[in-house]
C-alpha cells in the first residue's frame, strides 16, 4: 500500500505534468498517467490526480491544448493512412480482376481515370445500398400511413352516421314540438291567453 505524507517537489510536479501531457498526446487517459506517476513516486493514483487538478494543471494550460492538437493531427494522419491503405487495397483487388480478365500477364501502372472509374463505381454501389434502405423505410412509413388512413376513414363513417341519427332525432323532436304547439293552439284559442 502506497502512503506518503511528504510535500510535492517541483521535480515531482514536472514529472506529473510531462506524463499527463504525453498520455494526452498519445490519446491515452489522464488516469493512466496518474497510475504511471504514482508508481514512480510511490504515491497513489488518486493523490496524483488530485495534485494535477488542484495545482499543476493551471500552469500547463497551453501545453495541454498543444498536446490535444497534436493528438488530433496524429489521429487524422492515422485515419488518412488507413484510408489510403483501403483505397490501395481496393485498387489492387480491382486491378487483379482487370488483369485476370485480360490477356496481359504484366500489370500496367494505374491511371488516374482507373482510379476515378473505381471510385465512381464504389460510390454508385454505396448509393444503391442507401437507396434500397430508404425505399424500405418509405415502404414502412407508407404502410403505417395507410393503416392510419383506414382507421380515420372508419372513424369518420361512424361520426357521420351518428350525425345523421342526431339530425333525424332533432327533426322528429321539432316535428313533435310543432304538433304539440298546433294541438294546443287548436284546443285553446289565442283569446284565452290574453
Amino acid at each position: 500500500m502506497k502512503v506518503r505524507q511528504d510535500a510535492w517537489s517541483s521535480e515531482d510536479d514536472l514529472l506529473l505534468a510531462q506524463s499527463v501531457l504525453q498520455h494526452i498526446q498519445k490519446g491515452s487517459t489522464q488516469v493512466a498517467a496518474f497510475d504511471e506517476v504514482g508508481d514512480q513516486l510511490n504515491r497513489t493514483s488518486a493523490a496524483c490526480g488530485y495534485r494535477w487538478n488542484a495545482e499543476v494543471r493551471k500552469h500547463y494550460k497551453k501545453e495541454v491544448e498543444h498536446a490535444k492538437t497534436l493528438r488530433k493531427s496524429i489521429h487524422q494522419e492515422k485515419d488518412n493512412k488507413l484510408t489510403q491503405q483501403k483505397v490501395s487495397h481496393s485498387l489492387a483487388l480491382s486491378n487483379d480482376a482487370l488483369t485476370s480478365n485480360s490477356d496481359q500477364d504484366t500489370f500496367n501502372d494505374i491511371t488516374l481515370s482507373d482510379c476515378i472509374n473505381f471510385l465512381k463505381s464504389h460510390e454508385q454501389t454505396k448509393n444503391d445500398h442507401n437507396t434500397k434502405d430508404e425505399q424500405e423505410q418509405l415502404k414502412k412509413e407508407n404502410e403505417q400511413l395507410r393503416k392510419k388512413h383506414s382507421e380515420l376513414e372508419a372513424k369518420y363513417a361512424q361520426l357521420l352516421q351518428k350525425k345523421q341519427h342526431i339530425e333525424h332525432d332533432y327533426k322528429l323532436l321539432m316535428s313533435m314540438i310543432n304538433q304539440a304547439q298546433k294541438m294546443s293552439d287548436d284546443t285553446f284559442p289565442k283569446k284565452y291567453y290574453n
